[in-house]
């Protein structure tokens, strides 16, 4: 091969490798935080992560999957960031958490009416039925306050389905998106009521384990760029504006893989 055309090789090769996408990015069917719209990956933490990736000049696409394949990909593969998750001590082991993106109130439902004659049971609410999706931090939050059945489902709009159809008694959920789940399932809004609110969630952008530090370092950069510049709290604002926008910037739990 001549000489220039193999510069002009190894120029092309070089030049693809820096477009090449850095980490594999992963998000999941949670509206308003999170969704698909028209095949594209939408809502309040998609448009902030893309504001990251403008200052960081990252160009990996962002995939919408369901929850237990993104989770999985998240404990099983370096380079994988899955959004928007939930902090716990448990995952604080797993994984490398940057945030918090947002702050969700995990929420107790029940169907329309029924909160009262619940909450009259005592610690006999601890005995009754609930459900909660496959994966989440919501179904762990339920098995923390102490219910002893707890139901699984694949996705929020199943839960909530189920609860509303009578097959347990309360819902567990992240409450800023229970009205986009119950138009999801075309249940108005007022078909379930709040019975009480079990924590307060920071919610996280995740890197899983041997990812390489020099990269969780520039999204850790990125994202104090924009929430120093107000681009974060706009975002924010513009998706949840009955909610305070958290402004602190927080890297926790498992350190990042080696700078290469």
């Amino acid at each position: 091969m001549p000489i220039r055309a193999l510069v002009l090789l190894l120029f092309s090769l070089s030049a693809w490798s820096a477009r090449a996408p850095a980490i594999t990015i992963y998000t999941e069917e949670w509206p308003p935080i999170t969704f698909q719209h028209n095949g594209i990956a939408d809502g309040m933490a998609v448009e902030v992560v893309r504001e990251i990736q403008a200052r960081i000049h990252d160009n990996s696409p962002i995939d919408v999957v369901p929850w237990a394949r993104g989770y999985k990909e998240l404990l099983t593969s370096p380079g994988v960031m899955l959004f928007t998750v939930g902090r716990s001590e448990a995952r604080e082991k797993q994984m490398t958490l940057l945030g918090p993106i947002a702050v969700s109130q995990t929420v107790l439902l029940a169907r329309k009416g029924e909160a009262a004659k619940l909450l009259a049971l005592g610690a006999g609410i601890y005995q009754r039925p609930v459900g909660a999706y496959r994966g989440s931090i919501f179904a762990d939050a339920a098995s923390a306050a102490g219910f002893v059945e707890v139901d699984l489902a694949p996705t929020p709009q199943v839960t909530a389905q189920k609860m509303l159809m009578g097959r347990y008694d309360m819902w567990v959920e992240g409450g800023f998106v229970v009205s986009s789940v119950l138009k999801d399932i075309h249940q108005p809004v007022d078909s379930v009521e709040v019975v009480r609110v079990l924590e307060s969630l920071e919610l996280y952008l995740a890197f899983s384990r041997g990812t390489p530090a020099e990269e969780v370092k520039r999204w850790q950069d990125g994202f104090a760029a924009i929430k120093k510049d107000g681009t974060y709290k706009r975002t924010y604002n513009k998706w949840l504006p009955r909610d305070a926008a958290p402004m602190e910037v927080k890297l926790i739990g498992l350190p990042p893989g080696p700078v290469r």
